[in-house]
């Protein structure tokens, strides 16, 4: 009997495991995409803690980076190279803002959520310019509908 109960534990722990993994999404660096030209597609991804973005090169000369003050507190920046694909794992909560570095005045920006937007006022108070700023000004109204 005593067998039979840690098999069936440990079968439910393995089923419990295998039910949270983490999501990856994918995330095209493009010069034309389906909004306009130099764009992340999609440009808008809700997550939860632990899921991975996937950012691919589909078009050459494009990177994605963490955008300085966007990003929740604790949470690791990056910086992927140009023309690479760069797989970042959003371990906290909160908004973080990516820029494609070559096209950010082309307005080549994403917005990625975590769970609960925690750090969104700070987010958003990062001054942006040019298209990007556009860009941005969409994407916020994105959090605003998902939460």
């Amino acid at each position: 009997m005593r067998h039979a109960i840690v098999v069936a534990a440990a079968l439910m722990a393995s089923m419990l495991a295998e039910g949270a993994q983490a999501a990856d999404h994918q995330v095209q660096m493009l010069n034309k995409g389906a909004k306009d030209v130099m764009v992340f597609q999609p440009d808008f991804v809700q997550a939860a803690p632990g899921d991975t973005v996937t950012f691919v090169p589909t078009d050459e000369g494009h990177n994605a980076e963490s955008i300085w003050g966007m990003i929740p507190d604790g949470a690791k920046t990056f910086k992927g190279k140009a023309s690479e694909q760069i797989t970042v794992t959003l371990d906290k909560e909160g908004v973080y803002g990516v820029k494609c570095a070559p096209h950010y005045g082309m307005g080549m920006v994403a917005l990625i959520v975590v769970g609960k937007p925690v750090n969104l006022a700070r987010a958003a108070g990062v001054k942006q310019s040019g298209k990007a700023k556009r860009v941005f000004e969409t994407l916020w109204d994105q959090v605003q509908v998902a939460n």
